[in-house]
């Protein structure tokens, strides 16, 4: 039955997101709710990840594509983007080199190997290029993976406390925030403080990735 998980999976995505859309509880977010629910029901099932992963390993395959549709909201909003161009260079790069190297200097501080150091070093990155990463540096994609989801549901939770404590008006303000430290779990949270947070955030998101892809191994051979 190997389309029984991809179907489970979706509807059960579709039917938290909807949830959440009505409720704005984060612990209803889809980030949550699905993969809680399906690894409940794998346990339950006594079924193996392998016979997850035979149905529905295409779902993160998407992974990709799904990012790249981004460009149609930026190019919607690419009037924004010109014109705050330099405030999301300046803003995405700090954040992105920070992201590197404060995860490299905890795991440096709480002694973990290097395999885990690096496979921390780039959860702040998109999915696709977090795991890209860390392979290139000699993680462990799983971790680096588990790593990037709490990433993003981190950056739901502390991210709009920041916008409030330190009151950030502007929309571009809060996108480079919730872009560079939550990647599309921060863009998701973003698009509900305008359209044009949103926007920002999708292209912090794909600005952080490509700081992350070329600074991590210079950054992290600061901590070897």
């Amino acid at each position: 039955m190997p389309l029984v998980w991809p179907a489970l999976t979706v509807l059960v995505y579709v039917c938290s997101k909807r949830l959440y859309a009505r409720t704005r509880k984060l612990y209803l977010t889809p980030l949550v709710v699905t993969p809680a629910v399906v690894i409940s029901a794998l346990l339950l099932s006594g079924s193996s990840y392998d016979a997850f992963d035979r149905g529905a390993h295409w779902i993160g395959e998407m992974i990709g594509p799904a990012t790249i549709s981004l460009a149609v909201t930026l190019h919607k909003h690419l009037h924004v983007l010109k014109k705050h161009a330099r405030a999301i260079a300046a803003g995405v790069t700090a954040g992105g080199l920070a992201a590197v190297a404060v995860s490299a200097g905890l795991a440096r501080l709480f002694g973990l190997a290097a395999p885990i150091m690096d496979s921390l070093a780039p959860k702040s990155a998109t999915t696709p290029v977090a795991l890209s990463v860390s392979g290139a540096l000699g993680g462990v994609p799983t971790i680096t993976a588990v790593a990037t989801l709490a990433t993003g549901l981190t950056g739901m939770i502390v991210g709009p406390l920041l916008v409030r404590w330190m009151r950030i008006r502007s929309s571009v303000g809060r996108g480079i925030l919730l872009g560079t430290a939550a990647h599309a779990a921060g863009i998701a949270k973003a698009f509900e403080y305008g359209a044009d947070a949103g926007a920002c955030a999708g292209i912090a998101m794909v600005c952080t990735a490509f700081v992350t892809l070329f600074a991590a191994a210079p950054v992290m051979s600061l901590f070897q």
